[in-house]
């Protein structure tokens, strides 16, 4: 069982059936005076449940309030507005816990027990004796922890004592019984009264835990659980302006392992490498890199221009190629890489600005970056660079509808590879050459070679696999079920889809388990004819719609106007092809455009319209392909174009044509 204040996302897809979802509402008049009355509280009835009333059933807020009354105020109900008349209006979440908290911490009065609750305030999950030690040892932490420094064994559990009774900190766990813990609002609000009143002693704090959180792991830790302690430092570290020293001496020797990436590649930690990552920006504002005043912490452009890289790429996988925080850090690299003539790092900061382009605006701005990229390459000559420069183009002029020119450009890409000494750049989301290889299938399809595209994209999942490369195998494995969805082979999409969905939630890619939901939902739609599957997708697109990504919108509203379809809502279905055809339209997404016409043309059939409408969407259909030359997508057309003609010439006019949707 799960307790949270806010949706785990990975449950929503088994919400209703394996995971049920209660809501916790605030506590009843009635219920909240018995709370009261069970912490000891006197009064009378009436007067119990005004006092719930005004604290709005906030379950923890009358908690607090019990036990404060009980401990300042002898039990007497009566005495409450000493809280409740400083709430006034104040609708902050949380608001009237700490409106409590405020009066707790006047009746205590600074000592050892509000010196606990700050420290509290500086983790995020119970924290042991152990740790609390290295903030409490000798000399002690000026205005902090005078009062704290070598206690006697009693006298500390004396205070935890009374922090307990009056619910400021939670149980001792019988499993765990050294752990201190807390409610999360209790430690939100001392936390940040340390932060904010207290600074160099908040410093202090953070610069100890650095210290004695780097002992705690290994060396060189070989798992999630032993590195946990590494990352807890690295945030320490910046906490306390320690920028260097977390950069130098933790993240890239212990953490990454240097150009090995390990943490991300081998641990699929990109969202704790985030977590620790966002410590070096300015509150959290990516793209502003923060400052110290400690002497030798200061980050150097170098430093600057490496962090960068690394949330940049890390924000791009888990949040989406069109993600803005990644845009903002590459921006900034760009300019970085300029002052310090890293072209080999302008290179990845460029393809960087390509995928949020690619993804998120025009094709033809993107193609621009693309020829940029394409320049530098040549400049450098460099195997490597070309590569992505090449695979770079391959992807615009594919999605502009040039299959002609994509095709000329992978080659190029997949000979230079083919050729050998072509070493990717560790800043790179995924490896260039697995792009080249996805592109190569999908463009053998569009020639026709299916039996070829088959091949070349399980050469693609292969060397992912190889590679290690989880982001480059996310891609290729949906690149394979959108080519059996293009098929006509639902279980077989069916399949690679779930395992799409499987690696994208354990290693956080938001983006392509959106594309896997999607692709799911349509498989389940032709196997089994549900509403199931219609829903899967919608949601799907909604959690696309949510990273910022456009492009391949039109095709997922086209998987979406074929389930509805098949679900006898072809009016609907209908809809959803206007939609994706004009949003193709606006994005330059003309790869789909052939596709979208013949489903047109497919819909206006069954819905027997002009004839005039349905001649007119399968024609351009047809047209487009010819013109795109892509030999898959004509046929498909020329063959709904003749079924279409034939069940009007055999009569089947009156009784409503139904055309293949493959």
């Amino acid at each position: 069982m799960i307790t949270t204040r806010t949706p785990v996302a990975d449950l929503s897809d088994h919400e209703g059936s394996s995971a049920l979802r209660r809501h916790l509402e605030h506590l009843s008049g009635h219920a909240g005076a018995q709370l009261l009355r069970a912490l000891g509280v006197k009064g009378d009835e009436t007067e119990l449940r005004s006092a719930s009333d005004e604290f709005r059933g906030h379950c923890l807020a009358l908690t607090l309030l019990g036990s404060y009354l009980t401990d300042a105020c002898n039990g007497d109900i009566r005495r409450r507005e000493e809280v409740s008349a400083r709430l006034a209006h104040d609708l902050r979440q949380g608001a009237h816990a700490r409106k409590v908290m405020e009066s707790y911490e006047s009746w205590l009065g600074e000592g050892a027990e509000l010196a606990i609750l700050r420290m509290l305030g500086l983790f995020d999950r119970p924290a042991d004796e152990q740790t609390f030690g290295a903030l409490l040892k000798s000399p002690a932490i000026a205005g902090l922890t005078e009062s704290l420094t070598d206690l006697h064994p009693t006298e500390w559990q004396t205070i935890l004592a009374k922090l307990r009774r009056a619910r400021l900190l939670a149980p001792e766990d019988p499993h765990n019984p050294r752990q201190l813990d807390t409610h999360p609002l209790v430690r939100e609000y001392f936390g940040e009264q340390l932060r904010s009143q207290q600074t160099e002693a908040w410093k202090e704090c953070n610069r100890r835990l650095h210290h004695y959180y780097r002992t705690l792991a290994p060396q060189l830790p070989n798992s999630f659980r032993e590195m946990e302690p590494l990352f807890s430092a690295v945030i320490c570290g910046c906490n306390a302006g320690l920028y260097r020293e977390a950069l130098h001496d933790v993240y890239i020797p212990r953490i990454q392992r240097g150009d090995a990436s390990f943490a991300a590649n081998i641990l699929g930690a990109r969202s704790a490498l985030l977590s620790a990552l966002v410590h070096f920006f300015e509150r959290g504002r990516w793209g502003s890199l923060a400052q110290t005043a400690a002497a030798g912490q200061s980050l150097t452009a170098e430093d600057q221009l490496f962090i960068l890289m690394q949330a940049g790429m890390y924000l791009a996988a888990t949040r989406g190629m069109a993600a803005s925080e990644a845009q903002i850090c590459y921006d900034r690299a760009e300019s970085l890489c300029q002052s310090l003539n890293r072209p080999l790092l302008l290179y990845a900061a460029l393809m960087g600005q390509f995928r949020f382009s690619n993804n998120g605006d025009r094709v033809s701005a993107s193609l621009q970056i693309a020829k940029r990229i394409y320049a530098l390459a040549q400049q450098q000559n460099e195997p490597a660079l070309m590569i992505g420069a090449c695979t770079a183009l391959t992807i615009a002029h594919y999605q502009l509808g040039d299959f002609e020119t994509s095709a000329q450009y992978v080659k190029r890409g997949l000979d230079i590879w083919r050729s050998g000494g072509a070493q990717s750049a560790p800043e790179e989301v995924d490896v260039p050459a697995g792009a080249c290889l996805y592109y190569d299938a999908l463009l053998m399809w569009h020639s026709g070679e299916t039996a070829s595209a088959q091949a070349t994209i399980e050469e693609a999942i292969s060397q992912a696999k190889e590679l290690n490369d989880m982001h480059g195998l996310a891609v290729a494995l949906l690149i394979a079920a959108i080519l059996a969805q293009a098929e006509g082979k639902p279980a077989e999409a069916d399949r690679l889809a779930s395992n799409l969905i499987e690696l994208s939630t354990r290693q956080n890619f938001a983006q392509w388990r959106a594309t896997g939901v999607m692709l799911r939902g349509w498989a389940r739609s032709v196997l089994d004819n549900t509403t199931d599957g219609i829903a899967c997708i919608e949601q799907g697109i909604r959690d696309f719609r949510v990273t910022g990504a456009v492009l391949g919108l039109p095709y997922y509203l086209a998987l979406k106007a074929e389930a509805l379809h098949l679900a006898d809502r072809t009016p609907e279905a209908l809809k959803a092809i206007i939609e994706a055809e004009a949003l193709a339209e606006r994005i330059e997404q003309r790869s789909v455009f052939s596709l979208l016409h013949r489903l047109r043309g497919v819909f206006l059939t069954a819905m027997d319209a002009e004839e005039t409408k349905i001649e007119a969407s399968l024609c351009a259909a047809i047209r487009t392909a010819k013109e795109q030359k892509s030999v898959s997508l004509e046929k498909r057309a020329e063959a709904t174009y003749a079924e279409y003609h034939r069940q009007k010439a055999s009569g089947s006019a009156g009784r409503g044509i139904r055309l293949p949707l493959w």
